[in-house]
């Protein structure tokens, strides 16, 4: 179905509202339901009928129950809940729950619960505490869901043996060799063919069977076991609708306060957990989908506990089992192609024409078919994907514990347990450290496995006191997380240690540890951290500033390679070592400026090994065969692409670059200093930018702040042209091995740019684009080159 797109707001009028050839306006459709909206709908439709109705047998409900539940949930929380395309109904995980409180309480009873727990998500939606149910942790859910599971499926099997089943999962299991004595042979046969259809529905092959698997499985297997049976005449218990007139409806619960309370919490509970986890399922499922995106953006989880707290209000006053989120018809309705809340009303439309008009075709379904169908479901939730996944997290107690809870005691009982058991894992988990002491040749090592905490630094220092005075310590820190107390204890041995005459030095195996804001040092109070943005250590001494000059120089370099060998050095040993063996592999020579403003591994995010530097003042490369040229520029170049094969060259300019000041005044080339015998090889910059007509390179977006500024960019394109006049770089550039790039870098607003134009009849456009990482990924896909010089991204930058 085609949509409309209005115009946009800037343009109201269009000059040409009508080109030629155009197509003709769309107008309103007059059914505002679309085509897969529809489709989807009779595809959940066909699974939520038999589903219903096997999960009101499951739980002793009257089965007009289930068909309530799955009119009022496709129809109020289809309409307010928050997540669009999920379906609500009477779900498998709340059968054990719906069970337990008609054993206990009666029929009617359990509706008034229903509508209780409905106004208790009311209350938890009002309050918006539907993001705090999540934190429950998923192996509690996994565990509930497959200990329902479990008890489903052992209770529908007494009915699929052609027996009945008691309310106690035990007695059930008890009761089981008696009834696999006493089978009921049409029951069992027509439970297996049942099984046998939803097992092989989904594999038929070929063309035939990709039409028939459009047929959900379970409408198959249920219509195939019905049909059997009818045209067989076996006798069978089937399914009986009472007439609507003597249908019950909700009744005011009578029974213990306390007891009354467990159970509307318990069904809060399950209800409200399986429908905020089935919203985020389904938007993930949205997400991952092909095809044209929901006319609905992502699930409002509070919204989405208001619309079943709603949907169980009206579900129990009108007498149907408790409503959640299903995740088997969710999952059918986005994979057929839903695409608005529309679908799941139609759903629960077409449950309510079932309801009145299919009675006579619904009362031919055998019992025991249903109970096959639902045993199914319930061993499904037994789900090994799960089971996998808490085993992988090392949470299997929680999910074991959950489980046999909820078999033995029941659901608020199990998962009450299993948060209990997820909490003190978590605790242990947190407290628990394993610190060790060996010596090998001559060094201690003290390895630290886990989180050390304040519980750790009695056994800490136990270990620490182990290293004699005047040895050599390595402490391996093999954890994520350190705080303050555990800081301060290691800090303190270590001081203690190298003043009595031995060394200490700390590692981390994984990248560093976490620390709960640990103090400065007293012997060295450097603040600078490894792998931070770089800081100027005048900061780190403030009193530097009013002492003489010089006096504290000294310190500060100690102080700061001091800092350099306790935090940084133990990161970059092992990659420092790995390029001492194998040698240098850089793939980019960068030239730039001397400038001390200028950290060429802070603005290109590089590490050691990864760039060639070549630094000089005003980022400047002499013209080869140049009397009294200088060869120490060259030397490196011819080094960079012969010897190491680096794939790129940068020649980096600044701003302010002093350098090009110099060049600007009368006197800043040419002379018997040494510096200004270097700046004439600058010459060539400004004579460039003095003829007017070579277009002069910009910043994209703005002219250049002043005169310096431009002599700083033309520079950068004039060192380009001297780098291209080099042999080893003319031959690199014609095998198309080396790329050039030229880059200029604003001190004071931490921008860098990157050259972005081309070169033309031998002359630069000299457009400086800003880097953005749309555009670097965009070069960097297509690089492209004009005599030589590359205009892509600058390598990693």
């Amino acid at each position: 179905m085609s949509a409309c797109a209005p115009p946009h707001p800037q343009h109201p009028h269009p000059e040409h509202p009508h080109p030629p050839h155009a197509m003709p306006p769309c107008r309103r459709p007059r059914f505002p339901v679309a085509g897969a909206d529809l489709s989807a709908s009779v595809a959940v439709f066909l699974i939520a009928l038999p589903l219903s109705l096997g999960i009101a047998l499951a739980t002793g409900a009257p089965l007009q129950a289930g068909l309530v539940a799955a009119a009022v949930g496709g129809l109020v929380a289809g309409r307010l809940g928050g997540c669009p395309l999920q379906v609500s109904g009477p779900a498998a995980g709340l059968t054990l729950v719906t069970a337990d409180l008609i054993h206990h309480y009666g029929w009617r009873a359990t509706c008034g619960i229903t509508v209780l727990a409905g106004l208790a998500q009311l209350g938890l939606g009002c309050l918006r505490v539907a993001r705090g149910t999540l934190a429950v942790s998923p192996a509690v859910v996994h565990g509930m869901l497959a200990g329902i599971g479990i008890t489903i499926a052992v209770a529908q099997l007494h009915i699929v043996l052609g027996g009945s089943p008691d309310s106690s999962v035990l007695a059930n299991l008890r009761a089981l060799p008696a009834q696999l004595a006493r089978l009921h042979p049409a029951a069992v046969s027509m439970s297996a063919l049942t099984l046998a259809l939803l097992l092989a529905w989904p594999r038929l092959p070929g063309h035939p069977g990709r039409l028939l698997r459009r047929v959900p499985a379970a409408l198959a297997a249920v219509t195939g076991a019905t049909t059997t049976a009818a045209l067989t005449g076996l006798t069978l218990p089937r399914v009986e609708l009472p007439s609507w007139r003597s249908h019950a409806l909700a009744g005011l619960p009578v029974g213990p306060a306390l007891g009354l309370a467990a159970a509307v919490l318990t069904t809060t509970l399950v209800c409200s957990v399986q429908s905020l986890l089935g919203a985020v399922a389904v938007d993930r499922l949205v997400a991952a989908r092909p095809g044209p995106v929901s006319l609905v953006g992502r699930s409002g989880l509070d919204r989405e506990l208001l619309g079943q707290g709603a949907a169980n209000i009206v579900s129990g006053a009108l007498g149907g089992l408790p409503v959640a989120g299903v995740a088997v018809r969710s999952t059918a309705n986005v994979n057929s192609g839903a695409l608005s809340r529309n679908s799941t009303m139609l759903h629960g439309v077409l449950v309510v024409v079932a309801a009145l008009l299919m009675v006579p075709i619904l009362e031919e379904i055998p019992l025991p078919s249903l109970a096959a169908l639902v045993m199914a479901v319930g061993i499904q939730m037994v789900s090994l994907h799960h089971i996998r996944t808490v085993t992988r997290h090392r949470e299997v107690p929680v999910y074991a514990v959950t489980t046999l809870g909820v078999v033995v005691l029941g659901v608020l009982e199990g998962v009450l347990l299993g948060v209990a058991v997820a909490v003190a894992v978590a605790l242990h988990r947190l407290a628990r450290t394993r610190i060790t002491h060996e010596e090998k040749e001559g060094v201690h090592h003290v390895r630290i496995r886990g989180q050390l905490t304040f519980l750790a630094v009695p056994r800490l220092s136990r270990v620490l006191h182990l290293v004699p005075q005047g040895a050599h310590a390595v402490v391996e820190l093999d954890g994520s997380f350190m705080d303050h107390a555990a800081y301060e204890s290691l800090q303190d041995w270590t001081c203690a240690h190298t003043a009595r005459g031995g060394t200490a030095e700390l590692s981390g195996r994984r990248g560093g540890i976490r620390t709960a804001g640990p103090p400065p040092s007293a012997r060295c109070r450097c603040r600078c951290r490894p792998w931070t943005p770089w800081r100027t250590h005048r900061f780190c001494f403030p009193e530097a500033a009013a002492a003489p000059a010089g006096r504290d120089a000294g310190r500060e370099l100690a102080c700061g390679i001091g800092s350099f060998q306790r935090n940084t050095a133990p990161l970059v040993r092992a990659e420092l070592a790995r390029l001492a063996r194998e040698g240098q592999r850089p793939a980019q020579l960068f030239l730039t400026c001397a400038d001390s403003r200028l950290v060429t591994s802070m603005i290109t995010a590089s590490g050691p090994g990864d760039l060639f530097v070549v630094r000089n003042v005003g980022n400047l490369v002499p013209a080869p065969g140049e009397e009294h040229g200088d060869d120490s520029v060259a030397a490196a170049v011819e080094y960079a692409v012969e010897v190491l094969g680096v794939r790129s060259i940068t020649v980096c300019g600044h701003s302010g670059c002093g350098a090009m000041q110099a060049l600007l005044t009368a006197s800043g080339a040419g002379g018997t200093t040494a510096l200004r015998r270097w700046l004439r090889h600058g010459l060539p910059s400004l004579a460039r930018m003095a003829e007017d007509r070579r277009a002069r390179p910009r910043i994209a977006g703005r002219a250049p702040a002043d005169a310096v500024e431009q002599l700083c960019l033309v520079n950068v394109l004039q060192q380009l042209e001297h780098l291209r006049a080099h042999g080893p770089v003319a031959r690199a550039l014609a095998r198309g091995e080396l790329e050039l790039h030229g880059m200029y870098f604003h001190v004071g607003e931490a921008q860098a740019y990157l050259l972005a134009g081309s070169e033309e009849d031998g002359l630069f456009e000299g457009v400086m684009g800003k880097i953005t990482e749309g555009a670097v990924a965009r070069e960097a896909h297509s690089p492209t080159r004009e005599n030589g010089t590359s205009t892509g991204a600058l390598g990693q930058v």
